[in-house]
């Protein structure tokens, strides 16, 4: 007997719209995700890899915490995905100027270049692709940059709001 599981619902107070958003926005990422392998085969920039090298493109000299942190993820696993990123040449650790005891990380020369690589492969794509859209389409997607822009800064901003109240104390509930 074959079992059916039923295709998550979108929360129904949500307006479509705003769902049609974010299905839109994970097809974009999937699709620029997936037809890049055929220049960065998975095993050879993993796309944890990828994220951590423009984090630190962006900001150099991060510690492993704050990089997991910024990054959304475990200690444990940015440190392993710093070790492999050591071990292929693409980060190195240093001994961190104002506390002796800790090390930050930073691109390499190569871990540069590979990154480059990446955008100009992701750029070519996004070129070939968007010249072939008509004129109002261009200048349509164009006009919707500031907006998605700042829904992202919103995001992030709830985001932050929602991590600091569930690290405050917890009120007492029995009362």
């Amino acid at each position: 007997m074959v079992r059916r599981t039923k295709s998550p619902v979108p929360d129904r107070s949500t307006p479509v719209e705003v769902w049609a958003l974010a299905d839109v926005v994970n097809r974009l990422r999937r699709i620029l995700r997936s037809s890049i392998r055929s220049e960065f085969p998975w095993e050879r920039l993993p796309m944890a890899q990828v994220e951590i090298l423009q984090r630190l493109a962006e900001e150099p000299g991060l510690r492993v915490t704050e990089l997991a942190g910024r990054q959304k993820l475990a200690i444990n696993t940015v440190s392993n995905v710093i070790q492999q990123m050591v071990l292929a040449g693409l980060v190195d650790r240093r001994v961190d100027q104002q506390d002796r005891r800790a090390v930050t990380v930073h691109l390499t020369d190569t871990g540069h270049d590979q990154l480059q690589a990446w955008f100009g492969a992701n750029g070519r794509r996004l070129d070939a692709a968007f010249s072939d859209l008509a004129e109002k389409d261009r200048t349509a997607i164009l006009a919707t940059l500031p907006s998605l822009g700042r829904l992202v800064q919103r995001l992030e901003r709830l985001e932050n709001l929602e991590r600091a109240n569930a690290s405050a104390e917890p009120s007492d509930r029995s009362a």
